[in-house]
């Protein structure tokens, strides 16, 4: 009987130890489980860190490289802006200088003008304005007297007429009173051939010795130093206007007076006239 009590003892004894046993290890499942998900969890954000961490580096490297490209941009700026203020301030100085130039330009075109205007108006007051046949006008500058040739000579001739002495003597006064400036003396013909004679062969020939021919009245009957004068022929060669009908060839048959002034000789002169 001992033996059956003593069996059935040991029987429920391993079984209650059996019971616990297999709860425990429950228990431990699933904690282990709960570990394994915290440390899953775990491992995640470990890897997410790491990502990160290594994302984080990259925009350092970034940061930095851009800083020292920033500080490098500075100093560059700073050099550059320095190195533009001075080129500013240079081209501000030329310019200045410039807009002085062109004052000062400006300044003299209109005194040269002013003056020329004047000397204009003296030579057409002395020569005379009322006769169409004489004209006096400004060429870049220079004053220009034009003569009709049928004043000056008849057809085909380098003999000056009466009436051309006249119209010299005015102009013979105007070089004699200024004996520093100089007076070019233009024969111009049309393009009808000339036939020649013993002495002129062509219309060049005509124009020059028209030139020649006011030149001694201007030297030998109105005084006028030979060393002012210069004779030239310019034949049919500048034309005033086509030579295509008996008017406009008569228009470029003329004598042309140029007259090569320096300002300050004619000075005198222009100050009067500017006072009128």
């Amino acid at each position: 009987m001992k033996k059956v009590l003593f069996a059935l003892s040991l029987v429920a004894l391993v079984a209650t130890t059996s019971c616990g046993t297999k709860k425990k290890i429950a228990d431990l499942e699933t904690k282990n489980k709960e570990v394994q998900d915290l440390l899953n969890t775990a491992t995640i954000k470990l890897n997410s860190c790491l990502t990160e961490k290594e994302s984080l580096a990259g925009q350092i490297d970034f940061l930095k490289k851009s800083n020292t490209d920033l500080i490098n941009n500075m100093n560059n700026v700073t050099t550059l802006s320095a190195k533009g203020a001075q080129n500013i301030e240079k081209a501000l100085e030329t310019i200045k200088e410039k807009d002085l130039k062109i004052t000062r330009m400006q300044d003299a075109l209109t005194k040269k003008d002013s003056m020329t205007l004047a000397l204009v108006t003296s030579i057409k007051g002395a020569v005379g304005i009322s006769d169409p046949d004489i004209e006096v006008n400004v060429e870049k500058g220079v004053v220009f007297i034009s003569i009709a040739d049928k004043l000056l000579f008849k057809s085909g001739s380098y003999v000056v007429s009466d009436k051309a002495k006249e119209v010299l003597a005015k102009v013979g006064k105007i070089i004699n009173s200024k004996p520093d400036f100089e007076c070019m003396v233009e024969g111009h013909t049309d393009n009808v051939p000339f036939t020649g004679n013993a002495i002129l062969l062509d219309n060049w020939d005509l124009s020059v010795k028209r030139s020649t021919a006011i030149v001694r009245v201007l030297t030998n009957d109105l005084k006028v130093n030979p060393a002012q004068l210069i004779a030239a022929g310019r034949g049919q060669y500048i034309p005033l206007v086509e030579n295509n009908s008996s008017a406009n060839r008569a228009t470029n048959r003329r004598t042309r007076i140029v007259i090569l002034p320096k300002i300050d000789q004619f000075y005198e002169m222009i100050e009067k006239e500017m006072k009128k």
